[in-house]
């Protein structure tokens, strides 16, 4: 039998959202009733007085528990004093037409309706009746009156009552606190609001309930304890605000949602918040989350909740539940293999469009529907559907959201593969899963009839109990680690962010939704009405009822397609800076050690660019270019300048090198007035100069696959050349392509395959081109300035690029999709691969390294006394050069 031990009375005996006032010790008297005792025994106990109902709590734990609803009570009245025994004091006697008994015997089961009057005598023991009568008789007019207009007068009520009250600085754990803010509201939890005052000093913020059902008299939070705070949606309205913190005792992670009178009180606290020093709150942002998920070190369970929680869901409402996608398909089976793509759900469709024939139909009444159409009926998420899973963890949910009762046993939640199937065939049930069925944690508890409570039998017989798993689980907390595997799949991995895209992303309304067969009721839209435009309080209250029973879309988070995650198999093995166990989900980075080897004062003015030279595996040199039109080659081993050639009377700007099938070495140089040089370093002449642009030539590369030079130009052009080799060539045999552009090329770079090819303007766009063929993939403007560097990320997934305005962007190759945007202290001015780390050297001469898979910045040093203008490695990655406005090359030890 599921007994109830701890607090007998709980808020969720009253109606979701009911306010709980106060209470009084009496004692309680059946006048007349369906109560097995003596008429004239007196029950010791408690009256609560809530804002819609009575509820008297016996001290005896077998008694039931009395609810009686303010709707239900035909009069009220104080008994005279020749109606009282002599030995009871002050009496309040309540007539009623039904009333409502609660786990009697102490048991955990549907609540029992007396459908009959009755009469209960209250004598109060300190209080008198006055004390409660005239908040009883005004509560009782409220009762009256239509739904809306009742909850209306009962919000009055406690906006008078709360007006009356301010925190009791009693409770300030330290009277030199200094105060910032106070002001009301009420604590959330599932179906249950608590209203209180909340007060912010310079060290903590406290909670303190109007009432004495909270947990604590005050909650008070260390403001060195708080992690996050958030702003929330609460009831469709900007006045939610959710504070993560730790409890010192034992580092729990703790969660408390407020929600205020108005969207001004609450953004006035959480600014308020923000301001104060002893608030150090986490600083992930939704691009660096993408990165660090993308790149695998963000499991997909951690970040589907991350993105819950930035577009409104919270464990704390249930309107708003966080949402998981049903990735498993396969309910039967007595072996799941995890290899086999046929035991997964197609997650680029909403679960309606998973079966063709039930589309179709669905289709059809659409197509017959009035604007606004809808496709669904029904939503994916809502409160009943998160409590037709939890109903076994939580049955006190259930039973205030269904007035008291348990659904009926066939329609429970008692089998995953009926539940599977009824997601795919009914037409009007879409559900989608919660964390729950992913957490590992807490063992697949939620699966247990743990309380032993009776839901009753179904239509064949069967008692309901436990939930009957597939064959392939052993036990709840098999299936929920296998549930949790296959989410973790490579897979599901490669896949999951179709789903994204139709649950938070660009598919979740408008046009892309359509196609996507993807529609819902109009209301249940962020933004599809505003409530706080709506005067008559009933219409605003029907259309309150309708959008929180049917479900509520996400906010939505990505207005273009989501990237797709790396998945360990396409991942390419570097011989990087991570040993094999450290190439996990939080992989261990090995952090380079950068050492000084060299500094050469080596040009009359700026260093423009800086490259290495290979001769063989073994040996390879450092070339620099000035703007004084020198040209330089060092020893990075013995520290050495062997060389210096002065090819130009202008600046030069660029260089790069290549071998010629014969193995003697070329540098190519650009020059500030068009041309390109071309340097045999054997013979140590210029045998070509080309005139290659109508502008100055800003960047050089070299691609051996294709054996071709790119060089951009600020005339708006990349062209492509076929490198000079022994026998002299003509300019019409060695031009190849030209790729136009809208504005100044100010750099480029090409992927580790050689087969893309992207470049960055003056204005800000980058152009992403298919090497060999030479056509256009795309181009995206995200940056509002000069676009400074750009480079491919090691696996060429993503493009990494840095502007004049300080900003940094990562966008995914295959949708353009910016994935993370960073603004740095100082402008970036070059980039340079160490294994996986990436170099950036900023306006102000500091080298940065910064790590993409986390989007950290892990450390940072100082090189040059001006703007580091580029960054080259040797292929061996021990060896750093830096080149300066400062005039110096910088040869540096990497460890």
């Amino acid at each position: 039998m599921a007994t109830t031990k701890e607090i007998r009375f709980t808020m969720l005996l009253l109606d979701p959202g009911e306010i709980f006032f106060e209470d009084y010790s009496v004692q309680m008297k059946f006048i007349d009733g369906n109560i097995e005792n003596d008429e004239n025994q007196w029950l010791d106990g408690r009256l609560k007085l809530c804002s819609k109902s009575l509820v008297f709590v016996s001290k005896d734990i077998n008694q039931p528990l009395i609810k009686i609803a303010h709707k239900d009570i035909t009069s009220t009245e104080k008994l005279p004093w020749d109606n009282n025994l002599t030995e009871v004091n002050d009496a309040l006697l309540v007539h009623c037409k039904q009333y409502v008994e609660m786990f009697k015997g102490n048991i955990l089961a549907p609540y029992k309706f007396i459908h009959q009057p009755a009469d209960f005598q209250f004598s109060f023991n300190y209080a008198k009746v006055e004390d409660c009568l005239p908040q009883i008789l005004q509560l009782l007019r409220a009762a009256t009156l239509p739904t809306a207009e009742q909850n209306a007068m009962i919000m009055a009520i406690v906006h008078s009552r709360q007006s009356r009250f301010t925190f009791d600085t009693s409770w300030l754990e330290d009277l030199y606190e200094q105060i910032i803010i106070e002001t009301q509201a009420n604590k959330v939890s599932p179906l249950v609001i608590n209203p209180g005052r909340v007060l912010l000093t310079n060290c903590r913020i406290y909670f303190q309930p109007y009432n004495n059902m909270d947990q604590y008299p005050v909650l008070k939070i260390n403001l060195k304890d708080i992690k996050n705070v958030i702003k929330r949606r609460f009831l469709l309205r900007q006045v939610g605000l959710e504070i993560k913190w730790s409890r010192p005792s034992d580092n729990k992670t703790e969660l408390l949602f407020l929600s205020t009178k108005n969207q001004e009180d609450r953004d006035a606290l959480y600014t308020s918040m923000l301001n104060q020093f002893d608030l150090k709150i986490e600083t992930l942002h939704q691009n660096q989350m993408t990165m660090q998920w993308q790149n695998g070190s963000l499991s997909n369970y951690d970040y589907l909740l991350y993105i819950n929680s930035i577009a409104d869901r919270t464990f704390h409402d249930l309107t708003q539940y966080p949402v998981m996608p049903w990735v498993l398909q396969d309910y039967t089976s007595t072996t799941l293999d995890f290899d086999n793509p046929n035991i997964y759900r197609d997650l680029s469709k909403p679960i309606g469009a998973l079966e063709l024939k039930r589309l179709e139909r669905l289709k059809d009444r659409y197509d017959e529907m009035s604007e606004p159409k809808f496709l669904y009926g029904s939503h994916y998420s809502a409160p009943g559907f998160v409590l037709f899973y939890l109903v076994r963890k939580y049955p006190q949910y259930m039973l205030c959201l269904q007035n008291g009762r348990f659904d009926h046993p066939d329609r429970m939640f008692n089998s995953l593969s009926d539940v599977w199937k009824n997601v795919l065939n009914n037409m009007s049930d879409f559900k989608e899963l919660i964390p729950e069925f992913y957490d590992t944690s807490n063992n697949g508890d939620f699966l247990v009839n743990s309380y032993g409570i009776d839901f009753g039998y179904r239509h064949d017989g069967t008692k309901i109990n436990d939930v009957h798993l597939p064959p392939w689980a052993k036990d709840p907390s098999d299936f929920v680690r296998k549930m949790r595997k296959v989410l973790e799949s490579n897979w599901v991995s490669k896949n999951l962010h179709h789903w994204i895209d139709l649950i938070f992303g660009y598919k979740q309304k408008g046009e892309e939704a359509v196609k996507a067969d993807n529609v819902f009721f109009h209301l249940c839209y962020e933004g599809a009405i505003d409530l706080d435009t709506i005067k008559d309080i009933n219409d605003r209250h029907g259309l309150e009822v309708q959008i929180m029973e049917f479900g509520q879309i996400p906010k939505q988070i990505f207005k273009v397609p989501h990237p797709k995650r790396f998945v360990v198999a396409d991942l390419i093995k570097s011989e990087s800076l991570f040993s094999a166990q450290e190439h996990s989900s939080s992989p261990g980075i090995k952090m380079p050690n950068f050492k000084q080897r060299y500094v050469f004062q080596s040009h009359k003015e700026s260093v423009s660019a800086v490259a290495t030279i290979s001769y063989d595996a073994q040996s390879e040199d450092v070339i620099s270019v000035g703007r004084d039109g020198i040209m330089k080659i060092y020893s990075p081993q013995t520290g050495k300048l062997t060389r210096r050639i002065a090819l130009s009377s202008v600046p030069l700007i660029s260089c790069v090198s290549y071998q010629t099938p014969s193995k003697s070495n070329v540098i190519v140089v650009g020059t500030s007035d068009n041309y390109l040089i071309y340097y045999d370093v054997e013979f140590a002449k210029v045998f070509e100069t080309l005139y290659a642009h109508n502008d100055a030539v800003s960047c050089l590369l070299y691609s051996k696959k294709h054996n071709v030079i790119a060089s951009s130009s600020w005339d708006c052009t990349t062209k492509i050349w076929r490198p000079y080799s022994d026998r002299k060539m003509k300019l019409a045999e060695s031009f190849v392509a030209e790729l136009d552009h809208d504005a100044q090329v100010t750099c480029i770079s090409m992927s580790k395959d050689e087969t893309l090819l992207a470049t960055g303007t003056e204005d800000g766009e980058v152009y992403l081109w298919n090497f060999g063929s030479y056509e256009l993939r795309f181009t995206v403007k995200d940056h509002m300035s000069r676009v400074n560097s750009i480079t491919f990320e090691p696996e060429s997934n993503n493009i990494i690029s840095c502007a004049s305005n300080n900003s940094l962007i990562v966008m995914d190759v295959q949708t353009s999709t910016q994935i993370y945007f960073a603004t740095l202290d100082e402008e970036p001015m070059s980039f340079g691969w160490i294994g996986s780390l990436l170099l950036i050297g900023d306006a102000q001469g500091d080298l940065h390294v910064w790590y993409p898979q986390t989007a950290a910045f892990i450390s940072k040093f100082h090189c040059h006394e001006g703007a580091i203008v580029s960054v080259a490695i040797t292929s061996d990655n021990k060896k750093v050069m830096t080149g300066g406005r400062d005039k110096k090359v910088i040869v540096w030890d990497c460890e």
